[in-house]
This record gives structure tokens, sequence and C-alpha cells, in this order.
């Protein structure tokens, strides 16, 4: 385990996020909308990209677990690897830790990897306030990198509204700004994804996302090159009241691994007890 949410995980989550602010499915063509509409469509976009950007920085506050159960299968459907892995994040000194618990129904962990894993943490116990500051200025600043150049890559339209769980929301869907370049590591795959975005109207927070691969792409460290048709969903649960915070994000892929070994991938990544530590202690 790592003291930071994987690359791969990162990008999976990013991948999520980008992918509904994009839908050129089978939608139809849209009425043009009136100038008050325009605005509305402006004013929802921009308060709902604060809104994310502000949630997932206080996520880096918060305790929680995640469960990640991973499989994938060869060309003819043959399931060739299965895992589950379960973490705890905690707080060490303000800063978020990810502790190991289990993996593929093991547990403790092995005495390798409590040995690493404690290393880990004697490291972070050993930072000082300055040093403690900055890790977390980066992870603030790579949290609010994944939402900063959403509103620069796409033209919006509002195409509805839907209750979701009981609570009205906005359905939002954007086409690629013509021109647009990618700035940030994740910018790339913006034209890449279609999808829909469902946002409270209370909180403006991102409910839920159903999106699928239509370019594609090349995803983590591994050259693995996401195909056409893989899909994935994510959906956000609100603690504390109002902040939206992931709870279970779906993948099915399709995708190939240093250029030629196809495979299929079914993920599913589950984050459950979200909580405020007391006093800064880890819990």
């Amino acid at each position: 385990m790592t003291m930071r949410i994987s690359e791969y995980r990162n990008a999976i989550v990013a991948f999520a996020a980008f992918a509904v602010l994009l839908d050129q499915g089978d939608a139809g063509p849209l009425k043009a909308q009136n100038l008050s509409s325009v605005l509305d469509v402006h004013r929802i976009v921009e308060s709902s990209i604060a809104a994310t950007q502000s949630h997932w920085q206080d996520r880096l506050h918060y305790t929680y677990i995640e469960r990640d159960e991973d499989q994938h299968r060869d060309p003819d459907g043959r399931v060739k690897s299965e895992h589950v892995n379960v973490s705890r994040t905690i707080l060490v000194n303000g800063v978020p830790f990810e502790q190991f618990v289990e993996r593929d129904g093991r547990r403790p962990p092995s005495a390798g990897e409590e040995r690493k894993q404690k290393e880990e943490l004697d490291k972070l116990k050993r930072e000082t306030p300055a040093e403690r500051a900055e890790r977390l200025r980066k992870q603030e600043e790579e949290t609010a990198s994944i939402v900063r150049e959403v509103p620069m890559a796409f033209d919006f339209q509002l195409v509805g509204e839907e209750a979701v769980n009981g609570r009205p929301a906005y359905v939002l869907q954007a086409t690629p700004h013509p021109g647009y370049h990618a700035q940030g590591k994740y910018g790339s795959m913006f034209p890449k994804v279609a999808g829909k975005l469902w946002v409270d109207k209370q909180d403006l927070g991102w409910i839920k996302v159903e999106a699928q691969v239509i370019h594609p792409f090349y995803m983590g460290l591994f050259l693995v090159r996401l195909l056409c048709g893989s899909q994935i969903n994510m959906r956000q649960t609100r603690v504390n009241d109002g902040i939206w915070m992931p709870e279970r994000v779906e993948v099915q892929a399709v995708a190939k691994i240093f250029f030629v070994k196809s495979f299929s991938i079914d993920r599913v990544m589950a984050f459950s007890d979200y909580k405020l530590p007391q006093n800064g202690a880890p819990q």
C-alpha cells in the first residue's frame, strides 16, 4: 500500500468525473436555448465545479473505507484473475494515509506488507509541519486540477431535470469546445468519452455519472489502452449536510495492454464510513 491513492485509481475517478461532461451519443439534436437558459447553464456549471472542487478537497480531511473488487477476463470471457482488496484511509498529522486491511480474504497483512506500511507510516510521522503542509497542498492541488479545466474544455447544455433518490437534479450534457488544448495530466481524456451528469439542485454536488469511451485512449502507468465501448458509472453520497463524495465506481472496460494483449476489466470501487476524526487523531 502507499500513502496516496494510486495513479490507476486516480485516473479511473478522474475518467468518471470528466466523462459525465461530454455526451455525443443517441440523445439527438437539442432545441436552441434562449439567453436566460444559457445564463442558467453557466451558473449551474460554474457553481457545480466550485462545489465539486470544494467537496473533493474536504475529502482529504475524512477517514473512510474502500473496497476494491477487480476481475480480468480473456477475449473469450474466461476469468483470468480476481482480487478483492479492502483499505482504510486514516489521517496522520492531518495527512491521508491508506492503511491495508484485507487482500483476497486474507487479514492481517503479510509480514512484508506490514513492514512496508509501518515504514511509510513512521516516515509520515517524522515529517516537519512544513513538509506536512506541502504534502497536503500538493494533494489539494491535484484534486483541484481534476475539475479545473472542465469549464474551458466544453460547451454545455441543460437537457432537463430529474429526481435521483428523491433529490431533484439538473441533467447536463456537453460538447468539446473547438480548439481546446489539454493543460493538466488528465485533460487528454476530455474528447475521448461520452456521458451525462446529474447535479443536485440544492447543493450543486455531482450525484451520479453514466459514461462510455467513444475514442480509445491510454490510462495509467502500464500502457493500458481503453477501447471504444468501455463503460463507467459513478455514484456519490451526501455526507454532513451537503458534501458529496464518491460512493461507488463501476467500470466495465475493454482494454489492451502493451499494445497487443486484449482483455476485459470488471471493477467496482465502493467507498463507505466517511468520518471526520476527532481532535486530529488517527482513526
